[in-house]
């Protein structure tokens, strides 16, 4: 780096010693920015120029990832840098979008936001123990566009072929631009990683560049330096498909152009036309913005735009006479808002509540293939977790509003709440009183958090353990 930077290098070696930037990217599916601003337990630092939803936030003591308000998915935290694929893909709502390696589901939440959960959304990881973590994070966001998969690049691209009008590579890479933040990618690194990283891209790329319809866009990132891994992946990527042109990415302030003559630093003098298509691609370094290290290049596959055909999924069923009576007895009681019909689909025992367009999957591992809303039991159905996150405020009828403000003690109701303990529904002063047994939506200063069931006086806690973090 040092070589490649020449003047700059103190600069950035300064930066890399010293503190790590946080951000907080607002969820705009259930709050406008404006209004998350008002009702912030914390004050927000300076907006992140590439994305009108987002901020910097101050280093403190505070634990943004506990607050309840994170719990209830109003934000997301995340690197300011690694907001920045998402805004440049520029997804629209009714697109349909894959983002390829999602987990743990930053890029997603933040496509998800950007198409107004329109349109399929489809999130995929390869990895079986990062997609657990993606799809909690999916489901705090409460999106009603999105698929998540739990698939190999090879099997999608052969089930669906040139689908998507959008395809978002976060590939897998050494990491050098995370070494501020993260030890353990310091200690990992060597160049025989760069090495094995540079083949891995290439062959994801490879795929990738399958899904994408004529005049789709597919954008690559890494959160690393190495030319190895970024220019010269794009480089090698463009020889093998010449039907892709790398699109000249926009000037925020810090930005760097992408460095074709890093590839090869003997010839940085005699670029050709490819190499200057290259910098179209864009640089982010710790010492020019507020963030880490990446590198994001957008590129568009050239020919017409065919019609898309509508595809419809066969492979999950409709409710039967019984389970739709089940459904619309729980929902006519606790909710105050309607799901189209033609959406709600089974999988097995399981309702969900499915894209518009949902595509047919055939064989492929669907973790979620949409919002659970539910599952089906003896003569009753039973709510999940998903479905309150889905609900907005004024969503549900009977609900139990647990006021954040008075959440400092052990044994405030909210507390107690997160712990997955019972709450007593005799009106304890500071909450709202339960009158009617039955599910209740357990919310935090309005915003839904999660269910409770009022038996005999007492709201029994539904809240999922594996999300009970004040245990």
């Amino acid at each position: 780096m040092s070589g490649l930077l020449g003047e700059e290098y103190a600069a950035f070696a300064e930066a890399l010693e010293g503190q790590p930037v946080n951000g907080l990217r607002v969820n705009t599916l259930k709050l406008d920015v404006h209004k998350f601003q008002a009702i912030a337990p914390f004050l927000p630092g300076d907006a992140v120029p590439w994305c009108d939803s987002a901020f910097t936030l101050p280093t403190s003591d505070f634990s943004f990832g506990k607050h309840p308000y994170h719990l209830a998915g109003l934000y997301y935290l995340q690197d300011p840098s690694a907001m920045a694929p998402a805004e440049l893909l520029e997804p629209q709502p009714g697109e349909r979008v894959l983002d390829l390696a999602a987990a743990p589901g930053g890029k997603t939440t933040a496509l998800a936001a950007l198409t107004q959960g329109q349109g399929l959304l489809v999130a995929n990881e390869i990895k079986d123990k990062r997609v657990g973590h993606l799809a909690v994070n999916v489901e705090r966001w409460g999106p009603g566009n999105a698929v998540i998969t739990n698939e190999t690049p090879e099997r999608l691209a052969d089930h669906f072929g040139a689908f998507f009008d959008r395809v978002l590579v976060d590939a897998p890479c050494s990491g050098e631009g995370m070494f501020r933040k993260d030890m353990g990618a310091r200690r990992d690194w060597s160049p025989e990683m760069v090495a094995g990283c540079a083949i891995r891209q290439r062959n994801i790329l490879r795929v990738a560049a399958k899904l994408v319809r004529p005049g789709g866009h597919l954008l690559y990132s890494t959160c690393t330096f190495a030319p190895e891994e970024n220019e010269q992946v794009i480089s090698n990527f463009l020889d093998e498909f010449p039907e892709y042109k790398v699109e000249q990415l926009p000037d925020f302030p810090g930005f760097e152009r992408g460095k074709p003559e890093w590839i090869n630093p003997s010839t940085k003098n005699t670029k050709n036309t490819k190499e200057k298509k290259i910098e179209g691609a864009v640089r982010l370094f710790p010492h020019r913005v507020k963030g880490e290290g990446h590198f994001i290049c957008l590129m568009r596959r050239t020919g017409e735009a065919q019609g898309q055909e509508r595809w419809k999924s066969d492979s999950l069923a409709y409710l039967s006479r019984a389970q739709a009576h089940l459904w619309q007895a729980f929902a006519g009681k606790v909710l105050a808002v309607d799901f189209e019909p033609d959406r709600l689909r089974l999988r097995g025992e399981r309702l969900y509540y499915v894209p518009e367009e949902l595509p047919d999957f055939g064989n492929l591992r669907v973790l979620h293939p949409g919002v659970w809303l539910g599952t089906f039991k003896k003569e009753r159905f039973e709510p999940a977790h998903p479905l309150a996150l889905f609900l907005r405020p004024g969503e549900a009828k009977n609900v139990v509003d647990l006021p954040s403000a008075e959440a400092s003690g052990r044994h405030s109701p909210l507390q107690v709440y997160l712990r997955g303990e019972s709450l007593p529904s005799d009106g304890t002063p500071g909450w709202t009183l339960v009158t009617v047994d039955g599910w209740t939506l357990v919310t935090v200063d309005g915003w839904p958090l999660g269910w409770g069931k009022r038996v005999q006086g007492v709201l029994k806690n539904h809240y999922p353990r594996g999300w009970q973090i004040y245990s």
